[in-house]
């Protein structure tokens, strides 16, 4: 692990305020998305607001000086919206570059693409990353880097809180589900089988969809859409949903800011060293969750000691919480 340099914490800082700045950019634009039109029913003309792209909306009154004036003032407003987003784009790829050429571009372009897909559909919280990916999170948070080693991964694990309702979810993919999100981000993703919960792209890099166990209630598959991704339970992650979320902002291979949410990185180092002692993990996993378990673990102690390990986080399981000796005694 190697600690970032005063330069380079600058310019993390600077990235991560210039994106505050971009996604409020981004969302004023976005209000102004569907347009307003004149629509004639019966030789009348009125003033009509698209609400989505399949061309729903609601009508604004007949035309007249007042109807006139609304779209006057929504035609500014759009104006100076994208204006407004035009220069801090323009911002944010200066910036880019200088990351670049500080080597703080870290994160894969297609996690990007996709989390910041996921950030303007207004999803950002309902969705947490676990796994190797989220190790991006934390450097960016405690500024440092981990051993390229730690890193490598083909895939990411996205983590859906099935507590919320999956119709709002539903409503923000515009209808497309999760898997229609993916080819925004990357037009070649595909449902690995049907029914499933992993998608792959042309380069084999993968995205599943997992859940938090449920009780037998909850029978209902959780998905978003036809022909969508089928969510997959998988056992432990209880703990990761029920933990503290970090909110970070990395950056990816080509410079640009990427939103994170994470687990606390405390629950993600016990998770993982509790992982590593399953019986039933795979044999080549075990190694690389306990390096990666040591390695959060430092890294907290190290750079976040507002995060102290002996405080108790109440959402892990006993089994995962004894875990903690070890860890410390490991990270001295």
């Amino acid at each position: 692990m190697k600690s970032l340099s005063q330069q380079q914490r600058l310019h993390q800082v600077n990235t991560e305020q210039l994106f505050e700045n971009y996604r409020s950019s981004l969302s004023h634009a976005a209000s102004y998305q569907y347009g307003m039109r004149w629509k004639t029913v019966r030789s009348t003309e009125y003033l009509f607001r698209d609400k989505d792209r399949r061309g729903n909306g609601k009508s604004l009154g007949p035309r007249s000086a007042e109807t006139d004036a609304l779209l006057a003032a929504f035609t500014a407003g759009r104006n100076v919206a994208q204006e407004r987003l035009r220069l801090i784009t323009e911002k944010i790829q200066e910036q880019a570059r200088l990351n670049k050429a500080l080597r703080l571009n870290r994160v894969p372009r297609v996690v990007a693409r996709v989390l910041r897909e996921l950030d303007q559909a207004g999803l950002h919280d309902s969705f947490t990353v676990i796994g190797t990916q989220a190790l991006y999170a934390y450097e960016a948070v405690a500024g440092a880097h981990f051993l390229l080693e730690l890193l490598a991964s083909g895939d990411v694990d996205l983590l859906y809180d099935a507590r919320q309702k999956m119709t709002v979810v539903s409503e923000k993919l515009d209808g497309e589900g999760l898997l229609g999100l993916l080819k925004k981000a990357d037009k070649t993703f595909e449902c690995v089988r049907e029914n499933g919960y992993r998608a792959a792209n042309a380069g084999q890099f993968m995205i599943d969809l997992v859940i938090a166990p449920r009780g037998m209630q909850d029978a209902a598959s959780v998905t978003f859409a036809k022909d969508d991704l089928v969510a997959t339970e998988v056992p432990g992650l209880q703990w990761l949903l029920n933990s503290p979320k970090l909110d970070a902002v990395a950056i990816d291979e080509d410079g640009w800011p990427v939103p994170m949410r994470v687990p606390d990185p405390r629950a993600f180092a016990l998770h993982k060293a509790w992982l590593s002692g399953l019986l039933d993990r795979e044999p080549l996993k075990k190694p690389r969750d306990l390096a990666q378990a040591r390695s959060v673990a430092k890294l907290v102690i190290d750079e976040m000691p507002h995060l102290p390990f002996e405080s108790t986080l109440t959402s892990l399981h006993g089994d995962v919480r004894n875990m903690l000796p070890m860890l410390l005694q490991s990270s001295i």
